[in-house]
Order: C-alpha cells, then structure tokens, then sequence
C-alpha cells in the first residue's frame, strides 16, 4: 500500500454529535422535527445527500438550501468544543514515517476543513486534503475517495482508506478501496464490517499501534 486515505469528521476530529444537534437545530428552524437519532445514523454523509435522504425530494428542492445553510450557522457555534480524536495526529505522523501518502478526505465545508488542519496541526503531515467544494456529490458518493486517490498518486490497490461511518465505507468501496474502520463515530463494529470494512478498531490510536497486522504495515 502506498496511500492512507483517512476521513476526518469522526475519525481525525470528534465532531458528529455536535453536527447531529446543528442539523437538528436546522431542520427544526425550516419547521421539520426530527429525532436525533435519524440525523445521526446519516452523519458522515455530505450535506448534499442527507437532507434528501431524511426527507424527500420535494423538501429538498424546497427548502434544502435553506437547512444548510442553517446548519452550517448552528455548527459554526458549536465548532469551539470540538477536539481531535486521541492518537489522530500520531497515527498522521507513523503513517508518513512508514512513507504512506496521507490525504485527508473530507467532505466538509472548506471552512470546517481549515478549522481541523489548524486543530490537527496536519498540514505539515498530510500530501493533501478534499473538502465538498472539490467534488458534485459527497460521500456515499464515491467522488471524494476518487479525488484523494488522485492528490496521492495512487490506484484504488494501493490504497486504504480509514473512516468510522458506514457511508465512508460505502463511498470507498464504490471507489474500489478497501476501509479500515474506527468506531469513535458513533457506528458499531457490526454495523462497519457489514458495510464492507476489512478492520474495525476502538479508536485511531487502538489502530496506529496495530498497523503491522493491516495492509498499512
């Protein structure tokens, strides 16, 4: 393997809870209750796909807009509490040292992204990075994958990529990635392996000490 393709919301950060409650807010100013619980089975999916996907087209043509906007004003609130996952900036810095490529797939909003490089301290780490403006349709959408795939150099065989919601593995797979998973999204191992991922660890920092027994070895 030549490529680390690693997400970042939930996997490099820890950032779905407070995207769950921003988009909760959201909806709930574009009159449209949702329970939490539905919002967070569909974080890690980008913005373009969820509110279609917990609503309808129709409210999606109406008034999606609308909600995302909204919910990037509720999250920009909420980003001050944000901290990076324990080990993420270690499990960055091994990979380089064993001479993997290292870019960050991310399909949040570019302002997000910068917010995570600057937390992380991950620009002298990582080769490169995405964010939603990069791409037409966000993950599961394999798009991003494909873009991270082209800023490392690499073919889908020489990568991996590494996330922990059942839609970064979807949009890999889609890419003909392999994925490692982490659980620190909120998605338990069954519900990752079940989508496809090849691993599933308790944390990147449970994953950076057992590289060896993964393809990033």
């Amino acid at each position: 393997m030549t490529a680390a393709i690693i997400d970042v919301d939930g996997t490099l950060v820890d950032t779905n809870y407070q995207h769950a409650i921003a988009w909760y807010r959201a909806f709930r100013e574009c009159d449209q209750v949702l329970q939490l619980w539905r919002i967070h089975r569909h974080i890690g999916m980008g913005g373009d796909q969820l509110v279609a996907a917990l609503t309808d087209e129709r409210f999606e043509r109406e008034r999606g807009d609308e909600v995302r906007e909204a919910e990037t004003r509720h999250y920009m609130k909420l980003i001050g509490e944000v901290q990076p996952m324990h080990g993420a900036r270690e499990l960055m810095a091994e990979l380089r040292r064993r001479r993997h490529a290292v870019v960050l797939a991310s399909s949040a909003k570019q302002q997000e992204l910068e917010h995570y490089l600057d937390l992380l301290q991950a620009r002298e780490l990582a080769d490169g990075w995405t964010s939603s403006a990069d791409v037409d349709a966000t993950k599961p959408e394999p798009d991003l994958v494909n873009a991270a795939l082209q800023r490392a150099g690499a073919s889908p065989r020489e990568a991996v990529m590494i996330g922990d919601s059942t839609w970064d593995v979807e949009a890999a797979a889609r890419a003909g990635v392999d994925t490692l998973g982490v659980i620190t999204g909120g998605f338990c191992e069954d519900e990752l392996r079940d989508a496809g991922a090849k691993g599933v660890y308790e944390s990147v920092a449970a994953l950076c000490s057992e590289l060896d027994a993964t393809p990033l070895r």
